[in-house]
């Protein structure tokens, strides 16, 4: 659905987005639109299994150099008849600093997907003629959104209709600047 809808009048918007303004869409359309464009959030990255995060660990310097001089220990204790002890030592620290560092790595997600589900949005439609509130994870495409002093814009809008209308764009502004070069 990459249009310029701001470039379309309100009739036209409505016409192609298969809508009514006054009533909004019946549950039957919802559902359908639902099948068709999913829900209305970010696609999910794909989690890394176990394994593939354990192996991560090793990608580190710090961690290469460990490997390394445990190689050269055991190469070194071999060849004087001292043995393998501290190349063993060395492979169990860095195996336990794996370990560590998936155990934390995997509660880190855990606490995000956490707070990702507390701080979802509400968003008041216009659904079968009435003003309905719903997980703007519900929205569909053609969904009539009524927004009020205060609400967070839960999806990308066409605005229809406005009354001394302000947005705050400072958590947009310091995003867009922090991606850029001081020269």
């Amino acid at each position: 659905m990459a249009e310029n809808w701001f470039n379309k009048s309100v009739e036209e918007t409505e016409k192609v987005l298969e809508t009514n303004i006054e009533k909004g869409l019946n549950d039957e359309e919802v559902k359908a639109r639902t099948e068709k464009y999913g829900a209305n959030e970010l696609a999910a990255k794909k989690k890394k299994s176990l394994i593939v995060k354990f192996l991560e660990q090793f990608k580190d310097f710090m961690i290469i150099v460990l490997i390394i001089s445990a190689i050269v220990s055991g190469v070194v204790g071999v060849l004087q008849g001292e043995g393998i002890t501290d190349t063993i030592i060395i492979l169990v620290v860095i195996i336990v600093n794996a370990i560590i560092g998936v155990a934390q790595e995997n509660k880190a997600e855990k606490s995000l997907e956490a707070l990702q589900k507390l701080s979802s949005h509400a968003a008041k439609v216009i659904r079968n003629g009435t003003i309905t509130v719903i997980p703007s994870r519900e929205l569909v495409p053609g969904d009539v959104v009524v927004l009020e002093t205060g609400d967070f814009v839960p999806a990308d809008l066409r605005i229809v209709e406005a009354v001394n209308l302000k947005s705050q764009e400072s958590a947009l502004t310091r995003r867009i600047c922090s991606g850029r070069k001081n020269n």
